[in-house]
Parts: structure tokens; sequence; C-alpha cells
């Protein structure tokens, strides 16, 4: 899949926002309070009411990159970041979660087949913004950050079992409390993956 600048025509949303605007480059997403995602683990309840804003993809092989500027947050579990929405109990989210006055949760969950699961690493307060990159292998993913847009670190690889074939992407903002913030998302682009081939241990023979 080659880089494409004009994606935000061909994203459908999945559930709507409180508001929104969605330009070409930039889509601003006001959150309602009390929505997220979660599936079970832990908590023993099902969030599913986010609202999502995804385009569809066939292509097994590609990256796609956006930053999220969450300056607005201020309540406990305001969130936003990126997605792969499949359905209720399948999807991956990576986001940075507002906790306090001095931290928030940089982390990423993933759904499959009705399971949350939630890995974080606390990060300061102050870091307002994040750049994230999602990137596919047929239906093995892997989730980056970046402070810059420039340098990317890994936050997991994951496998999904029902990420084959046609899967949907893009962008969620969530308030999970009595909250609603703005989340507003730019420099979103789709290129070619950027996650390589293996080129370590061979695959074991099945």
């Amino acid at each position: 899949m080659k880089e494409n600048d004009t994606m935000t025509d061909r994203m459908r949303w999945t559930r709507y926002p409180k508001d929104y605007t969605a330009e070409e480059g930039r889509i601003e997403i006001t959150t309602l309070p009390h929505t997220d995602l979660w599936q079970r683990t832990y908590y023993h309840f099902r969030n599913d009411n986010a609202p999502v804003f995804q385009t569809e993809s066939e292509e097994p092989y590609f990256s796609f990159i956006v930053k999220t500027d969450f300056s607005d947050a201020h309540q406990r579990f305001d969130q936003c970041g990126i997605v792969m929405y499949l359905d209720a109990e399948n999807w991956i989210k990576a986001s940075v979660e507002y906790e306090d006055g001095k931290i928030q949760h940089l982390g990423s969950v993933v759904t499959d087949r009705g399971y949350s699961d939630w890995a974080t690493v606390e990060i300061p307060a102050d870091i307002r913004t994040m750049w994230y990159r999602f990137s596919r292998r047929e239906d093995d993913y892997r989730i980056e950050c970046s402070y810059d847009g420039e340098k990317f670190s890994q936050m997991r690889i994951c496998h999904m079992h029902e990420g084959k074939g046609r899967i949907a992407f893009g962008i969620y903002a969530c308030s999970p409390e009595d909250s609603s913030f703005k989340a507003v998302f730019s420099d979103l682009k789709i290129t070619d993956c950027a996650w390589k081939a293996h080129d370590g241990q061979q695959p074991d023979e099945d």
C-alpha cells in the first residue's frame, strides 16, 4: 500500500462522538462521558460504546501513522489513540490515558475473542502529544509510539485470531468517567509496511 494522505474521506464512524470535525489531515473529536472499550478481564464489566472512526483494507502489509494531541484531557482515564476495531470482542487500541496531575498511562489493549488485556507504562503528565504507528503483517500486528514522529519505539506485537482478510482501523477517543474532552488527530497517513520481515530464527516446520 502506497502512502496516502487523503484517507479521511474513506473513514466511517462505528459510533458517533458528542461532536467532531473532520478535515483533510486533521480530525477533532469531543468525547461523551462514560464511553470506553473493555471486555471482561479483571473488572468483569463489558464496555463497548467508544466512538471509533475507521477505514478498511484487505492489504496484508502496511503501516498507519497518526499524531494525537490530548492537551484537553483532564479526568482520570480520558484517552485517545489508534484502534483496530473488528467487533465488540475483537479489537486493538493504543493510547495515553490521563491519570492525575503527575502521571499518565501510555499503553495498549488487545481484546482477542472477548477478553481484554492492558499493558502500560507511566509517563509524565506534561506530555500532551503522542505519535503512533500501527503495522500489519497478515494477521500479526505491531504497535509503536513516538514523541516526535521520527523515532518510533515498539509497544507490543500481537496476533489476532479474527485479524485476517479485510480489517478496519483508525482512531478513537473516549471518557470512561464523568468527563468530556477534545482530542485532536493529525498527520494521518498509510505507508508501506515499516515492520520488516523477521531475519533471525527460522519458523518451525508444521
